[in-house]
Order: C-alpha cells, then sequence, then structure tokens
C-alpha cells in the first residue's frame, strides 16, 4: 500500500508530528505503522507492543489507525488508553518490551498531533526515523501470515505506586497547586502528590482536547498565570504545570515568580553534584549562563549540546551522564530513575529539595541561583522547507565578527552575555533566546539580534524580558 499524500515534512528530527486531519489521516497513520512494524523486524524486535496516546480530540482516531497497522505486520499490541508520555516510557521497563508508540501533540496547537515511535527504551530520532519514512515511501512492508492480536491493560495505579516508591515521607507538609492544562496528566497529577503526603489543590483536571481553559504549555509565562493566581491565594508551597503529556514541568515558586527550566537544572545539579562529585552535565544552547556557573562552581564539569529529548537523552547514555534537562521544562533523571523525562518525578524531586530546607521557602531557595535579565524563548514563523537555509547564513555571518558555538543553530557570544538563533525540530519556527548581564547589555544583544533576524525578511516580532 502507497499513501499519495505522505508529508515527508512530518517526519522531524525525533518524532513524526503534523496536521492530525490533513497529515495524519487514517491511511497516512497505517502507512507509517506497518513501516514502523517492518522497522522493528528489520531490528530484531519479538515482542508485544505498548500503545498509549494524550487527551487531543484526534488522539483515539489516530491510536486504532496506529493499532490497525502494526497488526499487520502481525505484532501483538497492548492498548494502554489514555496516558502520559512517561507512562508509556515506563511501560516498555515494566513490561519488559523492546518498542512502544505514544500519540501527542505535546504542547503544539491543538490541530496538531504526533507519534512517539519507541525502540529499546529509547525513541527513534535522526536517521532512525528517516528510515521508517523511506520505509513508508517504499510500501515494501514486513507481511505476517497470522494478524496480531490488540489487548487492554491499565497501568495507573503500578505507575503511581512506583512513582510513590521513590520517595520517603517528606517532613514538610507541603500545600501545592497542580496545573493539567485538560492534558493527560490530569488523570493522576493529585493522586500522586496526596500520595506523597501533600496538601493538594488541583486545576483543570479533566482532561479535553479543546483545551478550554488555556493551552498546555508551561514554557510560555501566559499560561501559568491561572496557576500564579492560584499559589497566591492559596498561600501555597510551590505551583507545578504539565504540558500535553506531561512529560515537560513549569514551576511557580510561593511568591508567584517562574522558575523557568534552566534555573532548575541549576538546582537540581547542585543536589546531584553532592552524589556524583565531579559528574559532566550537559546544557543545550537555550540555557542560563547560570547553569555553567552553577556545576562549576559546585565540582562539575560541562558540555554544550543539541536541544532536544532524543539528542540529549541519547548523548547522556554516551557519556553516562546522571542527569540532564532542557530549558522548555523536560527534566531527565538517571542518578535515581530510568533517565527519561518525566515531569511528576521532576516535580518530587524539587519537594525533596524543598523539604532538605525547613526554614526556607523556595523562593529563598530559588533565590541561591544567579538570576540574569534575558528575554523568553520567542518564537519566529519561518517554513520548515526555508528555516535551516536561514539559519546557516545567519551563523556564516555571524561568525565572521563574534565567537559563536554552532553545536545547534547559532549562539553568538557577546563580551557580556549571548543570543541564540535556531530552528526548531518540532515547528516551522525559527527561535531566539537572549540574555545579559544586566539589563542594559541585554538591550544591546537583542537588538543585534533582532537586525540579524529582521535581515532574513521574517516577521518582526516583540521580545519580553
Amino acid at each position: 500500500m502507497r499513501v499519495q499524500n505522505l508529508s515527508t515534512n512530518i517526519f522531524r528530527e525525533y518524532d513524526i508530528r503534523g496536521n492530525a486531519e490533513n497529515e495524519l489521516n487514517n491511511p497516512v497513520v497505517e502507512l507509517i505503522a506497518q513501516a514502523y512494524g517492518t522497522w522493528l523486524k528489520n531490528h530484531g524486535v519479538k515482542s508485544e507492543i505498548a500503545i498509549g496516546g494524550d487527551a487531543r480530540l484526534s488522539t483515539e482516531r489516530i491510536r486504532n489507525a496506529f493499532m490497525n497497522g502494526l497488526v499487520k505486520t502481525g505484532f501483538d499490541v497492548i492498548n494502554l488508553g489514555l496516558i502520559t508520555t512517561p507512562m508509556l516510557y515506563w511501560s516498555m521497563i515494566d513490561l519488559n518490551l523492546d518498542a512502544g508508540v505514544m500519540i501527542t501533540g505535546s504542547h503544539n496547537p491543538a490541530e496538531m498531533n504526533g507519534l512517539k515511535l519507541g525502540f529499546n527504551r529509547g525513541v527513534l530520532w535522526g536517521e532512525q526515523i528517516q528510515e521508517v519514512l523511506r520505509i513508508a515511501q517504499s510500501g515494501n512492508f514486513s507481511k505476517s501470515e497470522q494478524v496480531g492480536k490488540i489487548s487492554q491493560r491499565d497501568i495507573n495505579q503500578k505507575y503511581l505506586d512506583m512513582l510513590a516508591g521513590k520517595f520517603t515521607p517528606f517532613k514538610r507538609k507541603f500545600k501545592i497547586i497542580t496545573d493539567s492544562g485538560n492534558g493527560a496528566a490530569g488523570s493522576n497529577a493529585r493522586k500522586f502528590f496526596e500520595r506523597l503526603g501533600c496538601k493538594c489543590v488541583g486545576l483543570f483536571e479533566t482532561p479535553d482536547g479543546h483545551f478550554p481553559n488555556h493551552h498546555p504549555d508551561p514554557q510560555k509565562r501566559e499560561n501559568l498565570q491561572l496557576l500564579i493566581d492560584r499559589v497566591l491565594h492559596e498561600k501555597a508551597d510551590v505551583g507545578f504545570a504539565f504540558d500535553g503529556d506531561a512529560d515537560r514541568i513549569g514551576v511557580v515558586d510561593n511568591q508567584g515568580n517562574v522558575i523557568f527550566g534552566d534555573r532548575l537544572m541549576a538546582l537540581y545539579w547542585r543536589e546531584i553534584l553532592q552524589n556524583h562529585p565531579g559528574a559532566t552535565a550537559i546544557i543545550e544552547p537555550k540555557c542560563s549562563m547560570c547553569v555553567a556557573e552553577t556545576v562549576e562552581k559546585f565540582g562539575g564539569k560541562y558540555i554544550y549540546w543539541k536541544s532536544g529529548h532524543s539528542l540529549i537523552k541519547a548523548k547522556m547514555r554516551e557519556l553516562k551522564v546522571p542527569f540532564a534537562g532542557e530549558y522548555s521544562g523536560h527534566m531527565f533523571f538517571a542518578d535515581e530513575f530510568f533517565g527519561h523525562d518525566d515531569a511528576f518525578y521532576a516535580a518530587a524531586r524539587l519537594l525533596r529539595i524543598m523539604d532538605a530546607y525547613p526554614e526556607k521557602s523556595l523562593f529563598e531557595i530559588i533565590s541561591e541561583i544567579p538570576l540574569y535579565p534575558s528575554t523568553e524563548e520567542i518564537r519566529v514563523p519561518c517554513d520548515d522547507s526555508k528555516k535551516f537555509a536561514v539559519i546557516e547564513r545567519i551563523k556564516n555571518a555571524a561568525l565572521k565578527d563574534h565567537e559563536c558555538s554552532v553545536i545547534d543553530g547559532v549562539r553568538i557570544i557577546y563580551p557580556d552575555g549571548w543570543g541564540l538563533i535556531r530552528a526548531s525540530n518540532t515547528q516551522p519556527v525559527i527561535t531566539l533566546r537572549c540574555e545579559g548581564r544586566d539589563k542594559e547589555s541585554l538591550e544591546r544583544i537583542m537588538s543585534d539580534i533582532r537586525q540579524r533576524v529582521l535581515a532574513e525578511k521574517l516577521p518582526d516580532f516583540k521580545w519580553t524580558f
């Protein structure tokens, strides 16, 4: 079977993602499933395959179409239903499976959806995804005399038992607010934190793919305002926000300040380096200077590496690193966990840090991590077919007059800060971020970065910091 409207643009660096109705219609999804099943057989996989999905309106349809395609290649499939991405990762470990599939659009617009294709307790990325594309284009699929079977399994309780078992009871009786954004986290968030002895107020817990209250993207400050208001009103110790599939965390301290992923990483590293002295930190280019400074201060080393959960997890395994994270809120713990991103686990690790300082609020604890003036991440529209060429031109121009890191896009180094311009691997956008030692230096850096982007005839944009 070949499908004429198979878009190559949906096969991205570390997942498959596109418009649910146009690019991920049922024939396309079945085609990808058969290509994935063929790829797995070519790599010796014989086990069952777990599959789950988030709360998006298109997820159930896509999951059913994907299962129909997989069973044609002879694989038995375990349907886990509505779950988070971390639950899918853990299911492969708990059920001793070599493969699993998560249907999720994560933080992308409601009309989007996607496929994370699991293999060997990781996910396919880079060239592996391109191999699946080539199989899909060829139509040369593995055929089985016997069609696979589909079974159902509920792993919610066992997953919560596993997570809660990772922590001893806290001495402090925390009051927390959780914001699930009507995503997949809402089914389990309050249950988990109450297991840890917390008093938990849950916001927008009912999974609803219309996302009626706000979009489930905790990286954007406007999506956190309702959480901030509730933290202040309830005089809570901390607020946690989760993205649509609960692999990314957003944090609000007791004074209503947003703690973005880079400063959160620095706080985690401060704890982890006590048990792993001299460890190497993997830092992605969007991160604040405070991460490298904190790692060095507490005796660690660091390298910069490409953004993207699959790329970072692969680098972690290569270097045997105990922890890594992303500015966007992905946190990967391998010291006491499984190395994959789980926002519930990351939240509990923060509570454990807070529990170690009973006399201090989260605001006081995080104040020990430097906070430099910076912008949030800015996303400038740029067609997928053009964005990498745009970055290449900007990079070549910047290298003529500045020191630059070019591991992922171009991070231009200034005497008093830095500015990043890179192509997103998940959306048709170019992402920007800047940081300076003070507001004046930040404004100079922002002005220079803006001019470099506008020279490429990209849309004008507004900075916030």
